[in-house]
């Protein structure tokens, strides 16, 4: 079978180890629910537990919303890494997710926890908003592709939706919008 050694279905790069992660600690997070609140942004508690504005990006709260996460990191991802490589793939993902977490501590309620890689997933689109801003997404089951600008508004009005950390989302969408003006002067334009 001297074809399949040319043939590599699986290979571990930065976007499979940030998946994996997040499911791991899902799975921690069933067996061990007290992690939430150890790993989960408390904006209150932040000085105390500063190391929750990097470990709440690895939180979700519930099957959904680590499925919806997961989806959407896995082809923007995919996306971002194929046009910009992995070490920007992981500099926005993580600057993006930060920032948002930052805009959570300042924005948000100071009681409520928060969690999740929405902010980094923010990020990552607000990168491909920039460089690729026709590129064609479906939103949910609505069977006509939509700009990716569009798409980003709409996702944009539904983080307003109450329990949905809009602060997050914002300052990741802002740093991704923001890291996508540098990236894209290295690069030619990309429109579709």
């Amino acid at each position: 079978m001297d074809y399949m050694r040319d043939y590599n279905l699986f290979t571990l790069n930065s976007l499979w180890f940030l998946i994996t992660i997040n499911f791991l600690m899902f799975l921690v997070t069933l067996v061990r629910p007290e992690m939430v609140s150890f790993m989960g942004l408390a904006p209150a508690l932040f000085v105390n537990r500063p190391w929750t504005i990097v470990t709440s990006l690895f939180i979700h709260g519930g099957l959904w919303h680590i499925a919806f996460n997961m989806i959407s990191l896995y082809f923007v991802g995919n996306i971002i890494i194929k046009l910009l490589g992995e070490q920007n793939f992981l500099k926005v993902y993580f600057a993006g997710g930060i920032l948002g977490n930052v805009f959570y501590i300042f924005l948000g309620n100071t009681s409520t926890l928060g969690f999740g890689a929405s902010g980094a997933i923010f990020a990552l689109v607000g990168v491909l908003v920039v460089i690729m801003p026709k590129l064609p997404v479906y939103i949910f089951f609505i069977p006509k592709a939509f700009p990716l600008w569009a798409a980003v508004i709409v996702f944009v009005l539904f983080s307003f939706i109450p329990g949905i950390a809009w602060q997050a989302h914002l300052g990741g969408l802002v740093l991704g919008l923001i890291a996508g003006l540098f990236l894209k002067r290295g690069r030619r334009a990309f429109y579709f």
